[in-house]
């Protein structure tokens, strides 16, 4: 299961890892994310030790939400060496998700 992680996380989780990190930006209250999860999840498990995966509530990470001016849920990152490298927006099926590895 992808682990939320908070602002305070964030450098040190995403920021700070060594190979790419796939983040879903998120809000609990969002029908499209909720039908993502699941997929998340599958990631998360299938890349364990090729590419970490983590989640960010962003009403719980709005400072997160502002800087990566994400604009809509559920929008995903994939983050390498600290910088964003791919992301996409919407519930995207678990072939494209990969993809952006």
């Amino acid at each position: 299961m992808a682990q939320v992680i908070t602002s305070a996380e964030f450098e040190e989780k995403v920021l700070k890892a060594q190979g790419p990190v796939l983040v879903d930006f998120f809000a609990t209250w969002c029908g499209p994310c909720q039908a993502l999860a699941p997929t998340i999840d599958e990631l998360s498990t299938e890349l364990q030790g090729q590419a970490a995966v983590y989640k960010v509530d962003i009403d719980q990470s709005r400072d997160l939400a502002m800087q990566y001016r994400v604009m809509s849920v559920p929008t995903i990152m994939v983050f390498e060496n600290g910088e964003v490298k791919n992301q996409t927006l919407g519930a995207q099926p678990k072939a494209a998700l990969k993809s952006l590895l």
